[in-house]
């Protein structure tokens, strides 16, 4: 994890990485099964459609939060809930750019229609990209003071 995390306040490449990998894998494991039972799809076929859904937003989300530490400043710690949920809603309205355009030719449905159901991914992921952003921001101002007073950061080993 130590190789992950950088002292500085900073966010590197490979953090941005790690951090959007993870922030899209626990989305696939809440939204699978949630999607399969609100619409009454199989699972695999929810997963196939979520799971292309998770790379336009992994690519999405490295580009847009580059670009945002870029304007409001690296100190992701410090942000308080009012930039949190401007952050969170500034990104869902520019990935319904190119998620919309997918989920029209994905199910072969109309752009209102694609829409209100995109809508629904939109408030999962505004709550979720809140709790998910505050609490990663937490776990690696943990991780930065334990590795600034030389304590380690990984998981012990049992033998």
């Amino acid at each position: 994890m130590s190789e992950l995390i950088s002292l500085s306040e900073f966010m590197t490449t490979k953090e941005r990485i790690f951090h959007s990998v993870m922030f899209e894998m626990l989305a696939l494991v809440i939204l699978i099964p949630l999607g399969s039972a609100v619409t009454g799809h199989r699972a695999a076929a929810m997963a196939t459609m979520v799971v292309s859904l998770a790379v336009i937003a992994m690519v999405w989300n490295y580009l847009f939060n580059l670009a945002f530490d870029k304007v409001f400043g690296q100190e992701r710690i410090h942000r308080g809930l009012g930039l949190r949920i401007f952050h969170g809603f500034s990104f869902e309205m520019g990935l319904v750019v190119f998620t919309v355009p997918f989920l029209m030719w994905h199910l072969q449905a109309g752009f209102w229609e694609v829409l209100l159901l995109d809508l629904g991914f939109i408030i999962f992921f505004l709550v979720y990209a809140i709790i998910f952003n505050w609490g990663y921001d937490q776990v690696r101002a943990y991780c930065q003071r334990r590795m600034k007073t030389g304590l380690s950061i990984q998981s012990p080993t049992h033998g």
